[in-house]
């Protein structure tokens, strides 16, 4: 009888099969022909050609298990280390910053270096204070210091003096520098050496022959310039040629609304001191100081440089319950010696809105006196072209 030869069709060749299935399927295929003998060969190859496989998957799968396993403790090593640990140790206390040691270098009688051992640790350090700790913000009112000046021989002694002291002063501190038809080069560098912060104003009057003081227009000329700039601080006239103390300036902060204190005058005759301002109980004011039979009809018996007042006077009325609302100013209209108390009236009503400075007017804090050399004109640029001493020879 005739063997007919069956073959695997070409489509199912390439088709995966676990071992047991694979050699079931072979079993049966070829255990009912005749010639099994023949193909008992095949089965086995592919067999063991399944079993191969299999036994290579399941090594990576066991070799891919142990892996896990050692990673998964090594990281809970790593978490959870082992040992005891000092927690008192602060990372502010130590520097882990590399610095270079110190390296001693001596020379022995044989011309050859030695250098000493050279090691590295860590060093303690103390903890450094907040840079910032060290500056205090202390919030201080403004003072506005208004200052007439004119030509004059002494002009740049008195300028600079007074520029000085308002350097030593603590800021905020604005100086209004005013004066009469021009502003001069040489006023202008002094006050740019100052260091202080100003303001340099001119006084513009079209009819200058008509002017009585020209100290009144020049005031006038900074309250001006403060009401419209609406600055805000404590306004004081300070003549240039005055002699003022740093503690004035730091008292005139305390004032609330207006603020007096006595004056030390001399006289023109130079022969004796004349104390003008308040009398003062504690901080209030209960009278006056003066000598002068002329100016005894004056309300207030006040110097020029011996009063201060807030700025918000001039530019906010309501504030301070005015029952006016015209410009303060200074009159030149009136007698001379009355341009103080006809100021002041329009500023306070009577003694209960003044303040003393100091308490009890116990310090004298500002003085006035006569020390401009009327004999020696204006030179230009300040620089005398002779010696004082030959001027004063040949007069």
């Amino acid at each position: 009888m005739a063997s007919i030869r069956r073959t695997l069709s070409p489509l199912y060749q390439d088709r995966s099969y676990h071992i047991g299935v694979a050699s079931a399927q072979a079993h049966k295929l070829f255990s009912t022909n005749n010639n099994s003998g023949k193909y008992s060969s095949l089965t086995s190859n592919s067999a063991v050609a399944a079993a191969s496989v299999y036994l290579r998957r399941k090594g990576f799968r066991r070799s891919f298990y142990r892996c896990m396993v050692f990673f998964i403790l090594g990281l809970l090593l790593g978490v959870f280390p082992s040992g005891h640990v000092d927690n008192e140790i602060n990372k502010h206390d130590f520097s882990f910053e590399m610095k270079p040691p110190h390296v001693n270098v001596q020379l022995d009688t044989k011309d050859n270096f030695a250098l000493s051992a050279v090691s590295l640790g860590v060093e303690k350090t103390t903890p450094q204070p907040d840079r910032f700790s060290r500056f205090d913000y202390v919030e201080r009112k403004q003072v506005i210091v208004i200052t007439p000046t004119y030509n004059r021989a002494l002009q740049a002694y008195f300028l600079n003096r007074l520029g000085q002291v308002l350097r030593l002063v603590q800021p905020p501190l604005l100086w209004i520098v005013v004066e009469m038809t021009s502003a001069s080069a040489e006023t202008a560098e002094i006050l740019r050496k100052t260091g202080v912060m100003y303001r340099h104003l001119v006084c513009v009057n079209k009819n200058n022959t008509s002017v009585k003081d020209r100290g009144v227009h020049q005031r006038n000329a900074g309250l001006e310039h403060i009401e419209r700039h609406r600055l805000d601080g404590i306004v004081y006239f300070a003549d240039d040629d005055n002699v003022y103390s740093l503690e004035l300036f730091e008292s005139l902060r305390n004032i609330s609304r207006f603020g007096t204190w006595p004056v030390a005058m001399l006289a023109q005759s130079k022969n004796k001191a004349i104390l003008e301002g308040p009398v003062c109980n504690a901080s209030q004011v209960i009278g006056w100081h003066t000598n002068e039979k002329s100016k005894r009809l004056r309300r207030f018996h006040v110097d020029m440089s011996g009063f201060a007042f807030n700025s918000t006077i001039l530019w906010d009325p309501k504030r301070w319950n005015r029952p006016f609302s015209n410009p303060i100013r200074q009159l030149d209209t009136v007698k001379e010696g009355f341009q103080e108390t006809t100021f002041i009236e329009q500023v306070v009503e009577d003694e209960s809105q003044m303040e003393s400075v100091p308490p009890s007017c116990s310090r004298i804090l500002n003085w006035h006196l006569h020390l401009d050399a009327h004999g020696l004109v204006y030179p230009r640029g300040w620089l005398l072209q002779k010696n004082l001493e030959v001027v004063q020879l040949i007069k």
